[in-house]
């Protein structure tokens, strides 16, 4: 058996950072909400681990004057052809001015930053839950579990249909995705308390991921502690430098039973879903 509270291993990346100017390839419309910023980088930025973030440096854009950087998840990176892709939503000064960006621009990136998902060899059935931009930070983790071996469930969250993303992508990675929106009232906490209670009763699950929502977050807490299902967390934080200097994005766990302050962009983003604390 697993226990859910146990801090998790980490894998071995690349602890080398790289500082680029990134030409832009695209940045089109996924839907209403959302947009896809496609790259071009060195094959040496991309020795990447899902769930790590790159910390961008967005363009001003008419009033806009966006002075720190922002972090932000990687949504695909494919190192054969020197593509990093990145997921987001225009919510505010630096969103907009990624919007701006066209072919042939450059942005500047600094990246890959932080510590990712681990996946134990164990670990053969997994199950993700997400909504809206947080699909973007486990889709690397999808593709990762595909050329492993392990089996995929990814239950994907939205407001409406219409604005749910990644279901094709999760599809063809070979993963089960079961979809739930606000619009067909089958987001609420109590329905996906039973959908993921039926996938580990009749399915068996051996890990439980997620990213940055609070609700998502108590729910998996319980679960897990409820099955003794280990499972990590993505979480999101405003973050100065990126680098663990700043002490900016400073949150606690609860860890061995004491409560402990940890760096989000150094220790993290990935931490212990037992471990991180509802806010």
């Amino acid at each position: 058996m697993h226990s859910p509270s146990s801090v998790l291993q980490r894998e071995e990346h690349d602890p080398k950072v790289h500082q680029i100017d990134a030409p832009v390839i695209d940045n089109t419309v996924v839907n209403g909400e959302y947009r896809c910023l496609v790259l071009s980088a060195p094959v040496e930025s991309m020795r990447c681990k899902p769930g790590q973030f790159f910390h961008l440096l967005c363009p001003a854009a008419g009033s806009d004057q966006p002075y720190l950087r922002r972090p932000m998840s990687i949504y695909d990176f494919d190192e054969q052809n020197g593509r990093l892709r990145f997921l987001y939503k225009v919510t505010g000064a630096g969103t907009r001015g990624l919007a701006t960006l066209r072919k042939g621009d450059t942005l500047d990136i600094v990246g890959p930053l932080g510590n990712g998902y681990s996946i134990a060899d164990t670990w053969q059935n997994l199950l993700l839950v997400a909504r809206g931009v947080g699909l973007a930070t486990l889709a690397p983790l999808a593709r990762e579990a595909q050329k492993r071996g392990h089996n995929l469930t990814a239950i994907c969250s939205a407001r409406t249909p219409d604005v749910l993303m990644s279901t094709d992508l999760f599809e063809s990675m070979g993963a089960k995705v079961i979809t739930v929106t606000d619009s067909e009232g089958t987001s609420d906490v109590e329905n996906l308390s039973s959908l993921i209670s039926n996938e580990i009763e009749t399915y068996g699950v051996d890990a439980l991921y997620t990213c940055g929502s609070n609700r998502l977050l108590t729910l998996l807490q319980k679960i897990g502690t409820e099955y003794n299902i280990p499972g990590e967390i993505a979480l999101e934080q405003q973050m100065a430098c990126g680098l663990g200097m700043c002490h900016c994005c400073v949150r606690p766990f609860l860890r061995d039973g004491e409560i402990i302050q940890e760096r989000v962009c150094r220790e993290g983003p990935v931490f212990s879903i037992q471990e991180a604390m509802a806010w």
